[in-house]
């Protein structure tokens, strides 16, 4: 019951897109087409994942053992790095559309700090492995829920009458607040 308390948390009441605003850039950047923003969010998803189960081996496997707990935030940015280099690479080879498609924002998950964010959140809430993982997948779906959506929505604002001052950037933002607010209805949920 612990687990699927931390995975809906992860999902809906705390997603890191709408509650800790943290994964803005590729949020607004790569939610304009809903094919772009799926594929966006299941490689932060999978990047997350074991971006989080390795930074915590790292961590409790190597740091605390020698006392190098200080090496936190520059060993799971490597983590990180290199998965999102191996992502990359993987993408190029199996879908070249794909890799066109995202363009600069696949280099952005390196930046992405929703995943420095996971990894960090684990060892601070002191999660043990198996709630890591359940952790940064609930993560990774709700960043993938939150970037569909989005998506969805802004397609369908391309056919709307938007005031000619609020199109681009400024409807971009009032929706993404919007979408913030509705998630806080998921706050009573556990």
């Amino acid at each position: 019951m612990e687990l699927l308390v931390i995975f809906i948390s992860a999902l809906l009441i705390n997603n890191f897109v709408l509650h800790y605003f943290l994964g803005i850039c590729p949020f607004i950047g790569v939610s304009n087409r809903l094919d772009s923003a799926f594929s966006m969010g299941l490689a932060v998803t999978f990047v997350m994942t074991i971006a989080a189960t390795v930074s915590w081996l790292i961590y409790y496997l190597l740091l605390v053992p020698y006392h190098l707990e200080f090496l936190e935030i520059v060993s799971f940015i490597l983590v990180i790095a290199s998965l999102v280099q191996v992502v990359e690479m993987f993408i190029k080879k199996v879908s070249p559309p794909l890799y066109q498609a995202l363009g600069i924002y696949l280099p952005l998950i390196t930046t992405n700090c929703a995943i420095l964010g996971v990894a960090l959140l684990t060892v601070l809430k002191k999660y043990n492995f198996i709630e890591t993982l359940i952790f940064a997948l609930g993560a990774g779906l709700g960043f993938t829920l939150a970037i569909v959506i989005m998506a969805g929505i802004r397609e369908e604002l391309e056919f709307a009458d938007v005031p000619e001052t609020l199109k681009g950037a400024g409807i971009t933002l009032i929706t993404a607040g919007i979408l913030a607010l509705a998630f806080m209805g998921f706050s009573g949920l556990v």
